[in-house]
């Protein structure tokens, strides 16, 4: 097996596009590589789209820019290299620059973030390093965030981006066809493997 041949095979596009109708997956996020492999277990695929879809489109009490950071950060602590590709242009459209961007490599040296961007970045790193957002890192982020729907969703979307990264690690989802990993500048993360 190669780096880029996944654990489970992927179905073919049209397949998986047909199941994801069935379980209500819309069809750009089914005929994906990661929900080609998903679509083997078609309720399961279902579960996680579902998540996936209130988090990144129905939910959105969360700030777009921050929870991109989040996604970013975790792809580049973990060296996901699905999900920092994936997410590089959906933060470029939710309004981070790449420098904001990018910093997520190195935030505690990144003059470009703000107090709210260093907080959601802290509580994410609290989560990987420790299994949970520490009391400093929670009363950092309530100086920001300032519903308690936010601060559930921003919880959320820290432990479902960190569960994705390690499934999509797991079972070695690969990019697209003609995708390059790891934008702008094809620099993987130490952690990639």
């Amino acid at each position: 097996m190669t780096a880029t041949e996944p654990r489970v095979p992927m179905l073919g596009v049209e397949e998986a596009r047909a199941i994801g109708k069935e379980q209500g997956i819309p069809s750009t996020m089914a005929g994906l590589n990661v929900f080609r492999v998903f679509s083997h277990h078609p309720s399961l695929a279902g579960v996680i789209s579902g998540q996936l879809s209130m988090l990144l489109f129905k939910g959105n009490k969360l700030d777009l820019r921050l929870r991109e950071l989040i996604i970013m950060r975790i792809g580049w602590r973990t060296g996901a290299a699905y999900e920092w590709t994936q997410h590089w242009p959906i933060a470029l459209y939710a309004g981070l620059s790449e420098a904001e961007t990018l910093a997520v490599r190195d935030p505690g040296n990144a003059s470009c973030l703000g107090a709210a961007e260093r907080a959601v970045l802290a509580a994410t790193d609290d989560v990987l390093d420790h299994g949970a957002v520490s009391e400093a890192s929670w009363q950092a982020c309530a100086e920001h965030i300032a519903s308690h729907a936010e601060r559930l969703e921003l919880v959320a979307a820290i432990c479902n981006w960190n569960s994705f990264s390690i499934l999509l690690k797991s079972l070695k989802i690969p990019l697209e066809d003609d995708v390059v990993a790891w934008p702008p500048d094809g620099l993987p993360s130490p952690a990639a493997d």
